[in-house]
């Protein structure tokens, strides 16, 4: 009599490797990086880069803008945690995230992206702000209302105008702002010149 050995069904399709994936993205932000526009980039040259043939690029991403936008979206860090114990603190914290991803050269090529080739390619960009951008714009507008409802912030702010005048300042220093200038007290010298105009009390 034979005893067979029970046979375990395989799942359908090859497993996921971590390891190739991880690959593909970061071939694709190395050539980002080091100059390559969207319209340049191929499939070609980032299996090239990343060791794997084109087909193991396909099974994970039906085409380029797919995996260039889980790409870019990797370099957006989470979200930091907010204490909810003062406006000032927490817009600190967002900012200070902004400054710390600006000061990666991977993470600069993303706003070079978004305002070379967001004409080019709207759908990307659409996909990229909704999953890297639009997140951080909603936890700065829900710290704003939390102020202006406890009464830090002026009751008729204008709560667009003041996301705008935080970011918008954030942006300049990292982008055009005298080189080197992303000091670790960045953050707070925005958040204080801005409140200067918008918190309660001020005229």
């Amino acid at each position: 009599m034979t005893i067979q050995e029970p046979v375990t069904a395989r799942p359908a399709g090859r497993p996921r490797s971590e390891k190739a994936e991880k690959a593909i993205i970061e071939a694709t932000l190395d050539l980002i990086g080091e100059g390559m526009g969207v319209s340049e980039l191929s499939i070609e040259a980032i299996a090239s880069r990343a060791g794997v043939g084109k087909t193991t690029i396909y099974r994970r991403w039906s085409n380029k803008e797919d995996l260039v936008v889980d790409a870019l979206s990797t370099l957006k860090a989470p979200l930091p945690v907010l204490g909810g114990v003062s406006v000032r603190d927490d817009l600190i914290s967002l900012l200070d995230a902004m400054r710390s991803e600006a000061g990666q050269a991977r993470s600069r090529c993303v706003m070079n992206i978004a305002m070379s080739e967001a004409d080019r390619y709207p759908r990307l960009m659409d996909r990229f702000m909704k999953r890297a951008v639009v997140p951080r714009k909603e936890a700065m507008r829900a710290v704003i209302e939390r102020g202006i409802g406890t009464g830090e912030l002026r009751a008729d702010l204008d709560v667009d105008l003041g996301m705008a005048i935080l970011s918008g300042a954030m942006l300049w220093h990292t982008k055009w702002g005298p080189a080197g200038d992303l000091a670790p007290d960045l953050a707070e010298r925005v958040v204080d010149a801005a409140l200067a105009g918008i918190a309660a009390g001020t005229p």
